[in-house]
């Protein structure tokens, strides 16, 4: 049965107005090859759809049913088109991205995406919470649209633009002596503290940023507690369990007995990166919502 949609229309035209001259001024041809694309679907269907004479045309019980099935078939066709050609302009659809526990309080990244979901109210964005090394094999495998992460080496296969460069700063306990010192200290000045740090098998990308300022600067850092979130590294410097550098982006959690201080060297940054894959085809609405990041 080749049943084409054309047929649906025709059929639906000549059923609404009940006369196959003005269905044909509707669809814009000429009435003898409409009677012929009715009489061809009626033989596909293997019923007769219209009754007609010489003075008037009417539905069959067969014509009704079909009637009511051909309108909900152009319906969701319709229906798919609109869908396909918003997602095609980037006004729909869904977009998962790979994110680290500290880009929720970058205020330009959370700032991009309040505003494209302003924009773009009905393309959903799935947030995927996973730290940087975790976010690479979802990357290659096609899980992940993005990843926003820390500098790290990638394979090939992933490409990635640089969001922003954000300071380090020192995480002390509000009574430590460092804490009277105002709001900068240099990195040496944390070569004797104990260290509240992030586990290495995390996989973290501030881990081997962290252990490499330190060694620019002479310093092994003595780790007393080593832990998997950069939120429970905060707890235990608040339990005056120990010292850490954590990225500026932390610094807006606040708790009492913990402050934040920024180190004077300019090397103490960290790089945040979105991460792509070279071969993946984005949707509209993920190359907006880049473009978006890269310029806020």
């Amino acid at each position: 049965m080749n049943i084409e949609l054309r047929h649906l229309r025709y059929f639906i035209a000549v059923a609404e107005t009940l006369h196959f001259g003005r269905a044909a001024e509707k669809l814009h041809i000429s009435q003898p090859p409409l009677s012929q694309q009715i009489q061809m679907l009626e033989q596909l269907v293997g019923a007769r759809l219209l009754e007609r004479n010489n003075r008037n045309v009417r539905l069959t019980p067969a014509g009704k049913q079909f009637l009511e099935q051909a309108w909900l078939i152009i319906e969701q066709v319709n229906q798919a088109a609109d869908r396909a050609a918003r997602i095609h302009r980037g006004e729909s659809g869904e977009i998962t991205i790979g994110f680290t526990s500290s880009t929720p309080f970058n205020q330009r990244i959370s700032a991009s995406l309040l505003a494209f979901r302003q924009q773009h109210p009905a393309v959903h964005i799935q947030m995927v919470e996973t730290n940087t090394k975790q976010q690479i094999e979802p990357l290659l495998n096609g899980k992940f649209d993005m990843g926003v992460m820390r500098n790290t080496p990638l394979p090939d296969a992933l490409t990635y633009q640089l969001l922003l460069k954000e300071s380090l700063v020192a995480v002390v306990h509000q009574d430590h002596p460092l804490a009277a010192a105002g709001g900068r200290i240099s990195v040496r000045q944390l070569a004797n503290e104990p260290f509240v740090f992030f586990d290495r098998k995390v996989g973290t990308a501030l881990y081997d940023e962290t252990l490499l300022l330190l060694k620019e600067f002479g310093i092994t850092p003595y780790i007393t507690q080593e832990v998997g979130e950069a939120m429970t590294i905060i707890g235990l410097v608040s339990a005056g369990l120990g010292v850490s550098i954590l990225p500026a982006s932390f610094a807006r959690i606040k708790v009492d007995s913990v402050r934040y201080l920024g180190l004077e060297e300019p090397q103490a940054k960290t790089e945040v990166w979105l991460v792509t894959h070279r071969q993946k085809e984005l949707s509209a609405a993920a190359r907006m919502l880049i473009n978006l990041m890269l310029k806020q």
